[in-house]
């Protein structure tokens, strides 16, 4: 059939059109439903970044506090400036156990203090201040002869 000769008959188009098509005036359920998807999608996606990338903090959490401190500086510069980089070397620190150092040289310095304070038997005391003596009268000597 010809253009033409379909316009003459009134025929305007097909007689049964998809669902997705919809009729004037009429509301387009599934763009309402792509649309929610596709916020869905965007805010489910950032919090799924947000939470990744906040892993290394939650695994430092339960470390020292310096370790912490350290592991967020990092994730917050990954973060600005979207270097892989820093994001991995707070995972990495994060993992793993830094000594304490802090502790056991604090402790050295307590016991020190202590060992300096107390009063032992053996350690003779300090010397006393002597006063001087005012000086005698000069001995004179005489010779015989």
């Amino acid at each position: 059939m010809d253009t033409t000769e379909a316009i003459a008959s009134g025929h305007e188009g097909p007689a049964h059109l998809p669902f997705f098509i919809t009729a004037p005036g009429e509301t387009d359920w599934l763009l309402i439903a792509m649309m929610t998807l596709l916020a869905l999608s965007v805010i489910g996606i950032g919090v799924f970044y947000l939470k990744l990338h906040a892993l290394p903090e939650h695994m430092a959490h339960k470390g020292q506090k310096i370790q912490y401190e350290i592991v967020a500086v990092l994730a917050l510069l990954a973060l600005f400036t979207h270097n892989h980089a820093f994001w991995i070397i707070g995972l990495l620190l994060a993992l793993i156990p830094i000594p304490d150092f802090i502790t056991p040289v604090t402790s050295m310095a307590q016991s020190l203090g202590r060992m300096a304070d107390r009063t032992d038997a053996r350690v003779p005391p300090p010397p006393t201040r002597v006063v001087p003596a005012e000086p005698a009268e000069p001995v004179v000597v005489q010779r015989e002869g």
